[in-house]
């Protein structure tokens, strides 16, 4: 298939291309290389994609429509998978138009184009960040996603909201991923991972907050890939027996559905140091803060309705995954 990844030179992005191009894909590529992080991380990023030479990449910012249509009506994609966003719940804190450009109207750029194109499969990344004030454990898809802590949440809320909307009036199928706390290699330096291993590194103290009382669904990059890949092949489909009136949050009379993409097992912050310091061989310095605004105490993903749509799990321990993380960032970084 042509695939057009946004986003292509972030994270998540860049290992969606990788993976499709080992499949045998045709990967379109678009990011806008903007500053947020190290843009020579993201340039290493793209290298690593370009190895293939089905892969074309196009430095196009999903807010500016004009392009973004002109690269539809060229490439006529038959699936997009869009990771473009403006990333960060504490950054959507302090700079939430950015945020609101990115995340909303760029979207809304995503889905005219994918409309007007015919394209057959819109996947695109939305965030446990939707949960908000929810405390029952594990979230589930058809749960009440209405009290988001932040702009950035209540981004990702409004692309769930949105792409309804264009699944209802134009038919375009569409999949929300609710990623729960991504990590691995090529990670972002904005997350906590990273930052820890950097500061650990050089000696410094990491922030812990909460005082370390905080449980996250860790979720290995590998686990989320095949998720994505998995869903390029089932795309959203009509719920014959969704109930307009008792209404189920993740599915819908359209073809339009909701997924979590976490591990299921979340696990303790203060734990995930460890395994940090046991893969880099150092202790770290530890400076226990309050909690953030924006934050939430316990993330826990309830992963059956993925399992149940493509029979997958994410299922990566955090150790495993940690150790692959350390080996990327000495090789990347000390080496």
């Amino acid at each position: 298939m042509k695939i057009l990844v946004t986003g292509v030179a972030g994270f998540i992005g860049m290992h969606v291309a990788i993976k499709l191009l080992a499949d045998g894909h045709d990967v379109l590529g678009i990011d806008n290389m903007n500053d947020y992080y190290d843009v020579g991380l993201k340039e290493a990023r793209l290298k690593n994609i370009a190895r293939s030479n089905k892969f074309q990449f196009f430095k196009i910012d999903i807010c500016h429509f004009d392009d973004l249509y002109r690269l539809f009506s060229r490439s006529n994609p038959i699936v997009v998978i869009n990771m473009a966003a403006q990333a960060g719940v504490r950054y959507s804190i302090k700079n939430p138009i950015a945020c609101i450009n990115s995340n909303i109207i760029g979207f809304q750029n995503i889905l005219e184009c994918c409309k007007e194109f015919g394209v057959q499969n819109l996947i695109y990344a939305s965030s446990s960040s939707v949960y908000g004030l929810n405390e029952k454990m594990p979230f589930s898809e058809k749960q009440n996603v209405d009290h988001p802590l932040s702009v950035y949440g209540a981004s990702k809320k409004s692309n769930e909201l949105m792409a309804h909307a264009y699944s209802n009036i134009y038919n375009l199928p569409t999949t929300g991923l609710r990623f729960f706390t991504v990590y691995g290699p090529w990670g972002r330096p904005d997350m906590a991972l990273f930052k820890f291993a950097e500061l650990m590194q050089k000696g410094e103290v990491i922030d812990v907050y909460n005082h370390g009382k905080m449980e996250r669904d860790f979720t290995y990059i590998d686990d989320v890939i095949e998720s994505i890949v998995r869903l390029i092949s089932k795309p959203a489909s009509v719920d014959d027996e969704f109930d307009t009136k008792n209404p189920n949050p993740s599915t819908s009379n359209r073809p339009w559905r909701i997924f979590n993409v976490g591990n299921g097992s979340p696990g303790s912050l203060l734990d995930y140091i460890k395994a940090l310091e046991v893969e880099m061989g150092k202790t770290a310095k530890k400076n226990f803060m309050e909690l953030q605004p924006g934050d939430v105490l316990s993330t826990f993903s309830d992963g059956e309705l993925l399992q149940k749509w493509v029979n997958y799990a994410p299922s990566t321990k955090v150790e495993d995954g940690v150790q692959k993380f350390v080996k990327w960032y000495k090789g990347f970084y000390l080496s």
